[in-house]
């Protein structure tokens, strides 16, 4: 990141910072603003909002219709601004070795991985990128790491290794001389990383979250002697033994952020509280239910509608995504203007579905899991749904482990739920699989399955 482009992040920060002294309803005004600017470039420039929204100009957000992934890739040509962008011609330069040079020399290019069936592609220019950044290092911030250019800071990320992957354009643009940093794939050989960890000597560690717990188990166990002052986790749940197991590692709990691949971060966990805010200055979020409805604050949603107002290349307004998110119905006590979550339970695919006792299915969202399996003494665990029942894997736990104890807690569980207890298997493994982007999801729900469990 040479030093103009880095005095213009720490530019867009200080203008960030400034917004969080506001009071809620300054926040409103802002929001009322740059929605009717979003909406108004959107309306003058992409062939596809034209029609999206034609006959509902003027009509609130809420009235306006969801753009879904498959929509807008169907679409993506006539979605965006700019008439010279091209699908074709991005999924040719994803497939070149072209880091370093911007697509049609002023676009920055990230991709999804896919793993909801429907890879997209997003686009950002000079200024956008800025503000994904500027998120970026508000959430440094918001645990207490001033970012300056006065200190070099060393800092570590164990993630997907993906040139597309957000995290990774984040990486490779503020990597420089006032942060040496450090890329490793969360798929690699767990002794190849900690053999690198030790080598750096991070001051700042990035991780997902079932990661992080691995990676604070080799500490205590050891093998991985380093000494981060913060420790960031994202892209999956974090339960509350994997907050245990890194404060026991590294004396502080890590620090929760929340984002996308399409809106950078969307909130993240502040130090005076130790909650979850969201940005509500960059980016818009609506919990719905499945049919798109709002849900009352307080009560998880089945979907998340986010509307980013910093967007103009590729402009998202109610885009959804598949995450279950519980907005509080008050502020935090840390003095911002924004509003809370208090519960991320994961994506709508990680819900397992099983034949109810009363008829029909029974939704068992992730946190029924969470609760039970967290008091397990195991570094790794995962539930995997399949046709002929649940499959539960653990991974370090110890000899004397009773395994019909867990299958017990685990089918309380489901009947307090009011679901009939499909078979139950423990399998021992010496690690928990990851998935191609270096992830080791808790629940993995088989659609083929959800309509085929047997029951005891």
């Amino acid at each position: 990141m040479n030093i103009l482009t880095t005095l213009r992040v720490l530019h867009t920060l200080e203008q960030l910072r400034s917004h969080e002294h506001w009071t809620p309803a300054q926040v409103a005004s802002y929001q009322e603003a740059q929605l009717r600017q979003l909406r108004a470039y959107a309306y003058a420039h992409s062939p596809f909002y034209q029609q999206f929204h034609k006959g509902l100009f003027d009509r609130p957000l809420q009235e306006l219709p969801v753009l879904t992934k498959a929509m807008l890739m169907e679409h993506f040509d006539e979605v965006v601004t700019d008439p010279a962008i091209r699908l074709e011609d991005v999924r040719a330069y994803a497939a070149r070795d072209t880091q370093g040079i911007r697509f049609l020399d002023r676009y920055f290019v990230t991709a999804t991985s896919g793993s909801s069936g429907h890879p997209g592609f997003f686009l950002f220019n000079q200024d956008e990128w800025l503000n994904i950044m500027a998120s970026f290092a508000r959430g440094q911030e918001w645990s207490g790491k001033h970012v300056n250019l006065t200190r070099r800071t060393k800092m570590a990320t164990v993630a997907s290794r993906s040139a597309w992957h957000i995290s990774s354009q984040v990486a490779a643009t503020a990597k420089s001389g006032w942060m040496p940093s450090l890329r490793l794939s969360a798929n690699e050989p767990l002794s190849a990383i900690v053999q690198q960890l030790n080598a750096f000597e991070p001051e700042v560690l990035i991780a997902y979250a079932s990661m992080a717990r691995i990676l604070a188990e080799e500490q205590v166990a050891g093998r991985l002697h380093i000494q981060p002052r913060f420790v960031y986790v994202s892209s999956e749940v974090l339960t509350e033994e994997t907050r245990h197991r890194v404060k026991a590692a590294w004396g502080d709990e890590p620090f929760n952020q929340y984002g996308s691949t399409e809106a950078a971060n969307i909130a993240a966990e502040h130090k005076a509280d130790r909650r979850v805010h969201l940005y509500e200055d960059l980016v818009l979020v609506e919990a719905v239910d499945e049919h798109y409805r709002p849900v009352p604050t307080g009560v998880y949603g089945t979907k998340l509608l986010i509307t980013t107002l910093f967007s103009r290349t590729q402009p998202l307004i109610r885009y959804e995504m598949n995450d279950s998110v519980k907005i509080s119905a008050e502020l935090g006590s840390g003095g911002l203007p924004f509003r809370v979550i208090d519960g991320i339970q994961g994506r709508t695919e990680d819900i397992l579905y099983l034949p109810g006792v009363a008829g029909g299915d029974v939704a068992i969202q992730p946190l029924v899991f969470n609760l039970v399996m967290d008091i397990v003494p195991a570094s790794g665990w995962q539930i995997i749904q399949e046709a002929d029942g649940l499959i539960v894997l653990l991974s370090g736990v110890p000899e004397a482990f009773d395994d019909d104890v867990l299958v017990s807690k685990l089918s309380s569980a489901l009947v307090a739920q009011g679901a009939r207890v499909p078979p139950i298997r423990l399998q021992h493994v010496a690690a928990i699989p990851k998935n191609a982007a270096g992830k080791a999801p808790l629940i993995k729900a088989h659609p083929s399955a959800r309509h085929a469990n047997p029951v005891l």
